[in-house]
């Protein structure tokens, strides 16, 4: 098939990052509001079970989903992100405390299961998720940053993922900025190690022209 790529990249933007998490909650009306990140909008039966349960017990009892796939708790007391997360990192949903609200990561939600992709993208999402998270560097991404990881059926690449990764064949992948096609292309097997390269080049470049630039 063919696979679309994606328009010119917006302009950066420089707003003060506010973006909440589960450890860094933010106050709403309703009482406190937690992100909770989904990588590749994957959840076992028991990771869902256990955030039913910190929703039913810690706030309203309702879960919300995001645009990027996360989830979200509201009308938290004061203090209940510590039991909160104490709950997600038991559950695994909590891999790095100091990395919590950088892991977003959206994926072809048929990839690997359905025909129409070039790429089964399920092991990029393990993988970045990882080399995101064992980097001490990436922390200081913003809490908005995020990675598309399309296996070329066209469904995540066009939604302006600060980083991506777009199969263009079984054995060709672009590599997507803000957006945008960057002209770059890898194997399928490097394409996870040149989107990290791409996160901390982002942090590079804003670091050098003193921005506090998200995108």
């Amino acid at each position: 098939m063919s696979s679309p790529l994606p328009s010119p990249a917006a302009p950066p933007r420089e707003r003060a990052d506010a973006c909440p998490g589960a450890l860094q909650t933010h106050a709403a009306a309703d009482g406190g509001l937690a992100r909770v990140r989904v990588p590749g909008g994957t959840l076992t039966a028991a990771q869902l079970r256990t955030l039913a349960a910190a929703a039913r017990e810690l706030g309203d009892g309702h879960l919300e989903l995001t645009s990027r796939g996360n989830l979200q708790l509201r009308a938290l007391p004061d203090g209940a992100e510590v039991a909160l997360g104490s709950r997600l990192a038991g559950a695994g949903l909590l891999p790095s405390a100091t990395h919590e609200r950088v892991r977003n990561v959206l994926a072809s939600t048929l990839t690997g299961r359905t025909d129409g992709g070039h790429v089964d993208v399920r092991p990029w999402v393990r993988a970045f998720d990882a080399g995101l998270s064992g980097d001490p560097g990436l922390a200081a991404l913003p809490g908005r940053f995020l990675a598309t990881l399309d296996d070329g059926r066209g469904d995540v690449a066009g939604l302006g993922g600060d980083v991506g990764l777009l199969a263009l064949s079984s054995g060709s992948v672009a590599l997507t900025l803000g957006g945008a096609d960057s002209g770059l292309r890898t194997h399928p097997d490097r394409a996870v190690a040149l989107a990290l390269a791409a996160a901390r080049a982002f942090l590079d470049e804003r670091t050098a022209q003193g921005s506090t630039a998200w995108r």
